[in-house]
């Protein structure tokens, strides 16, 4: 009996014992927490307010749970806790097994006394700003199971020591910026059922041992930076459910292996750099939800086996390279959402098994190379919401079923082939919002059940060959913000119900046949942003009511027929950026308040009627970049206030009539590249300011009255490519800084006064000058000597100065030299056999020189092949023609049937010109035609037969030999030349018959066979008929129309004319130079004077030769005077087998 109460009190003592054990150790605990507390930056948390030291730890405080009175659990997840870890307790809390402190703010690093948590089994501090290292103590937490550290900002590599927590399925470290390798050690974690290492920087190869793994279910590395190929032992991951590898770099092929994973649901390899064929293998993952292999480089075909994944909800194999046709077993897929095919080189028809799969929402196709119809079976997916089949070769008509697709909000059929009509069926689509048909052959009218589209926001039939007119129920559209119509042959007014669509921001009627006015009603579209009606045939005035579209930046209203003058109200739009009114009618000046668009960058009012001066306000558009005013009748100075300007890089004030001098303000436009004031009546010297302008690419001030010096400062612009001061009244000579550019391809200081030497660094440029043209100067000295090999030099015009000397040979290092024209200088020496080595050489005019001696050339096959001008007239040149001279003349030979519009030399910044004889004239080709083909040797002392090689020149259109020693008969095969224009045989000593088989050349229209010794019949024909006696005069023994009204049977015998022995007629010939050359002294300094030097000139030489000479002389002044009304100006009439011609209209911009 006594034993019970001991055995009582004794149990009693150990109670008591262990609760005081207890409840102090949970003090210890609550402690520590609450000094962890007092750390926090936001101590009076809500939620942390009942953590007291006066209350129960276990019981009462938020997120603590207690197991035999020791804290076990902490969780304040999203408990808005902002703070760090670095005064957490972890050594006061053993028992702790549970720590959730993630969707917080804590920062800070993990501080490696995490280790001390032996008991911990779930560790979750994701969603925080956690940084720094995962320290390598947490390789010490043996019972982790749980380990989320994922959307911080942790960085440093993976410790190879979480491989050691074997106990381990859930580990995600995504979304931090940790990098270095995946650690193999991570293949020692045979618990593992999911893996995230998502959204890193990791690098290198993914280790095989991930394979090991085969508890696993997610596997998850994407956006990463993983590279080398996939492991094949993922395959043995027999229970993974979800393998995510997109965004990295991963390259090869993809495993067959992968087709093993039977329990994968979803599977994304997109955007990596994958290669070869899809396996086909892949078929076999009949579980398979997701499947997106998109943005590699995968190619080959897509296997039909992939139409065995009937569980499959979304596929997209898009932006690779897979090729063939697109397998119909694809439409086995019932249970298909997402078809997204886009972006290959897929080729072959539509299926029409793709109309089975009726769970469709997205459809895309676009981006491939299908041809064939669009299949009549996608009217059956109705629960299609978007269809992208554009950017293939899809051809013929829209279907109808297309109509009946009542759930899509977006169809794009656009940049196909499609013709026929637009079916009128689509106007059921009521919730469609984009409806793209652009870059088709649509035919025929826009439906007007287009109107009933109320859900419509982007509307665009752009670049088609849709007619009619725009239909009105279009304003019906309320919610449309973008409609483009532009690129078609619409016609009829513009609606004013377009003026309904209150929601537009971009509306684009341009390139169609839209006539009538703008009307007043788009007034009203309060926030439209672009407004292009550029292309059409708009005629009247600008509505005043333009000027409310306060939310426009952009306006081009170009190539119309717009007349009146540009209303002032436009001055109200203050948001503009482009102002585009160019190619029209307007008329009166240029208002003032243009100059308040302060947001202007690029303003063209070129091509109209403007007239007045250049407001001074326009200085204020400081954002200008472009400014475009010529061939306009604008007048009086240039505002010095353009000069403001800082920001512009394009000027174009040319052709207009401008006056005054050049503002030295443009000088400080110093981020202009294009400055072009050509055409208009500018005078004074150029200012040196311009040599500020160093960013400069073109400049043209041509076709003023600028005088004065060409400024050394010119030689600063270093970028400039193209420099054009032709046709001005510069002077003095060419300053040595122009050989200070180092960029420049076009030079042409053609028609001025400019004198002196030329300098020879000119041939030092070569490399990259193409273009110079001096031409029509008074520069003397001899021809630069340095041209060196790689020359690009295509163009060398020196014609008409005093240049002396003789013909640099260094031009053989020229081989693109396409013009080659020294004319009218005083060079003297031989004929350059080396000219004809020049590959691309097709006009040569050395007219007016002091050559002289043979030809002599070479029997090189590739002389002068591309030659189609060749010019030696007045010169002293001797001796036989040698045939080989004509032997290769390929751009002689061939008539190009398949030009359909005239082509000229040169390019849009230069056209090349030349100075030619022809029909009697001495005419200035100021643009060279590329089929404008002569020969002229005139005014030397050839001798011998014509050449029978001649008649092989069929493309030829003048001819003139006169004025040499000629002898024997016109060759018959010069009635080949069938486009041949003007003939000209004069003054030779040729004789025997005229060839009946000239009568056969109905292009000709001047002949001149007169003073030689021809006789018999002229031929009769359509041609002949038209020439006058002058053609054959001096011929005494010709008969026959026009000389005489019948042909006598009878021949005259050659013995009845005397020929001229050669030393006589090349007395004659420098007589009659010089007895020009008087003659002109006569005109040019009167009579009293010009009769003595006649005199002097008839005294000291044969007499007998005067009265040939003056009937010569008589003879041109004659065919002066008779032609003179046929030509009316200067440039080429020889486009006569080209009247048709089509003008191509260039779009000057695009959104």
């Amino acid at each position: 009996m006594m034993m019970v109460p001991k055995v009582f009190s004794l149990f009693q003592l150990f109670s008591l014992l262990y609760l005081f054990t207890v409840t102090f150790a949970s003090t210890e605990e609550a402690t520590a927490l609450l000094k962890w507390k007092a750390t926090l930056h936001n101590q009076n948390n809500f939620l942390l307010a009942s953590w007291k030291p006066s209350s129960n730890a276990c019981k009462e405080w938020y997120g603590v749970i207690c197991f035999h009175g020791r804290i076990n659990w902490l969780n304040i997840t999203n408990a808005s806790v902002f703070g760090t870890l670095y005064d957490f307790p972890f050594s006061s809390l053993p028992f702790l097994e549970y720590l959730d402190l993630s969707m917080n703010n804590f920062s800070g690093t993990i501080p490696p006394e995490i280790g001390k948590l032996a008991n911990l089994i779930y560790l979750h501090l994701s969603i925080n700003q956690i940084s720094g290292t995962i320290p390598l103590q947490i390789g010490s937490l043996a019972k982790l199971q749980t380990l989320y550290l994922f959307d911080n900002h942790l960085c440093g590599t993976i410790p190879g020591e979480i491989g050691s927590l074997r106990s381990l399925t859930k580990l995600s470290l995504g979304t931090n910026s940790l990098n270095g390798s995946i650690p193999a050690s991570l293949g020692n974690l045979t618990n593992l059922s999911v893996l995230y290492l998502y959204g890193n920087q990791l690098s290198d190869f993914i280790p095989k041992e991930i394979g090991y793994l085969r508890f696993l279910t997610e596997l998850d590395f994407s956006d990463n930076s993983l590279n080398g190929s996939i492991p094949a032992s993922l395959g043995n991951l027999n229970n993974l459910s979800v393998l995510y590898l997109y965004g990295n770099q991963l390259s090869g092929s993809i495993p067959e292996e992968i087709g093993y994973l039977r329990s994968l649901t979803k599977l994304a390899f997109s955007n990596n750099s994958l290669n070869c064929s899809i396996p086909a293998s892949l078929g076999n993952l009949t579980n398979l939800s997701l499947l997106y292999l998109y943005g590699n480089q995968l190619s080959g075909f897509i296997p039909k086996e992939i139409g065995y994944l009937r569980s499959l909800t979304e596929l997209d194999f898009s932006d690779n390279s897979l090729n063939g046709s697109i397998p119909a077993s694809l439409g086995n897929l019932n249970n298909l959402s997402v078809l997204h095919l886009f972006g290959n080189h897929l080729s072959g028809s539509i299926p029409k098994e793709i109309g089975y799969l009726r769970f469709l929402t997205e459809l895309s196709f676009c981006n491939n190379s299908l041809n064939g119809s669009i299949p009549a079976s996608l009217g059956d997916l109705n629960n299609l919401s978007l269809l992208y089949l554009f950017g293939n070769q899809l051809s013929g008509s829209i279907p109808e079923e297309i109509g009946y697709l009542r759930s899509l909000t977006k169809l794009s059929l656009h940049t196909n082939s499609l013709n026929g009509s637009i079916p009128a069926l689509l106007g059921n689509l009521t919730n469609l919002s984009i409806l793209y048909l652009y870059g088709n052959q649509l035919s025929g009218f826009i439906p007007k059940e287009i109107g009933y589209l109320r859900s419509l926001t982007e509307l665009d039939f752009s670049d088609n060959s849709l007619n009619g007119s725009i239909p009105a129920s279009l304003g019906n559209l309320t919610n449309l913000s973008i409609l483009y119509l532009y690129g078609n042959q619409l016609s009829g007014f513009i609606p004013k119900e377009i003026g309904y669509l209150r929601s537009l921001t971009e509306l684009d009627f341009s390139d169609n046949s839209l006539n009538g006015s703008i009307p007043a009603s788009l007034g009203n579209l309060n926030n439209l942003s672009v407004l292009y009606l550029y292309g059409n045939q708009l005629s009247g005035s600008i509505p005043e009511e333009i000027g409310y579209l306060r939310s426009l930046t952009k306006l081009a209203f170009s190539n119309n027929s717009l007349n009146c003058s540009i209303p002032a109200s436009l001055g109200n739009l203050t948001n503009l950026s482009l102002l585009y009114l160019y190619g029209n009618q307007l008329s009166g000046s240029i208002p003032e308040e243009i100059g308040y668009l302060r947001s202007l960058t690029k303003l063209s009012l070129h091509t109209n009627s403007l007239n007045g001066s250049i407001p001074a306000s326009l200085g204020n558009l400081t954002n200008l970049s472009l400014l475009y005013l010529y061939r306009n009748q604008l007048s009086g100075f240039i505002p010095k206030e353009i000069g403001y300007l800082r920001s512009l890089t394009e000027l174009a004030f040319s052709n207009n009539s401008l006056n005054g001098s050049i503002p030295a303000s443009l000088g400080n436009l110093t981020n202009l590249s294009l400055l072009y004031l050509y055409g208009n009546q500018l005078s004074g010297s150029i200012p040196k300011e311009t040599g500020y302008l160093r960013s400069l690419t073109k400049l043209d001030f041509s076709n003023n009255s600028l005088n004065g010096s060409i400024p050394a400062s010119l030689g600063n612009l270093n970028n400039l490519s193209f420099l054009n001061l032709h046709r001005n009244q510069l002077s003095s000579s060419i300053p040595s800084s122009i050989c200070n550019f180092t960029s420049l391809q076009i030079l042409n200081l053609g028609r001025n006064n400019l004198k002196g030497a030329i300098p020879q660094c000119f041939s030092n440029m070569s490399g990259y000058l193409e273009v110079l043209d001096m031409h029509h100067n008074n520069l003397s000295g001899t021809l630069p000597t340095t041209f060196s090999v790689g020359s690009v030099l295509r163009s060398f015009n020196l014609h008409d100065n005093e240049i002396e000397g003789k013909i640099s040979i260094s031009l053989a290092n020229c081989k693109e030299l396409q013009v080659l024209d020294l004319g009218d200088n005083h060079l003297i020496d031989t004929f350059p056999m080396w000219v004809g080595t020049l590959p691309k050489l097709q006009v040569l005019s050395l007219r007016s020189n002091k050559l002289h001696g043979p030809i002599i050339t070479s029997r090189n096959e590739s002389m002068f092949v591309e030659l189609r001008i060749i010019d030696l007239s007045c010169n002293d040149f001797s001796g036989n023609l040698p045939m080989s001279l004509f032997q290769h003349l390929k751009g002689m030979r061939t008539i190009d049937q398949t030009m359909k519009s005239p082509k000229y030399l040169g390019d849009e910044y230069y056209h090349d010109s030349t100075t030619i004889a022809t029909k009697g004239l001495e005419i200035e080709l100021v643009r060279i035609l590329t089929i404008y083909t002569a020969i002229d040797i005139s005014s030397n002392k050839f001798g011998g037969h014509i050449p029978n090689i001649m008649g092989d020149l069929i493309a030829l259109r003048v001819l003139n030999f006169s004025h040499n020693e000629f002898q024997g008969h016109i060759p018959p095969s010069l009635g080949n030349l069938s486009v041949v224009e003007s003939l000209d045989l004069s003054f030779n000593h040729l004789s025997g018959e005229i060839p009946q088989q000239l009568s056969s050349l109905t292009s000709l229209e001047f002949l001149n066979l007169s003073h030689n010794y021809l006789q018999g019949c002229i031929p009769q024909g359509s041609q002949f008929a038209t020439f006058q006696k002058n053609s054959y005069e001096g011929n005494d023994g010709l008969s026959g129309f026009p000389i005489s009204e019948g042909c006598g049977s009878h021949r005259v015998s050659e013995t009845n004319y005397t020929v001229f022995a050669p030393d006589d007629q090349e007395s004659n010939y420098e007589f009659f130079k010089d007895f020009c050359k008087a003659a002109l002294m006569g005109y040019g300094c009167g009579l009293c004077i010009g009769l003595p030097i006649i005199y002097f000139i008839i005294s000291t030489r044969s007499s007998k030769w005067l009265a040939r000479i003056i009937e010569e002389l008589e003879h041109k002044i004659i065919m002066r005077r008779e032609r003179n009304s046929e030509v009316k100006g200067r440039n080429n009439r020889f486009w006569t087998s080209y009247q048709s011609r089509k003008r191509s209209r260039q779009r000057h911009y695009r959104r």
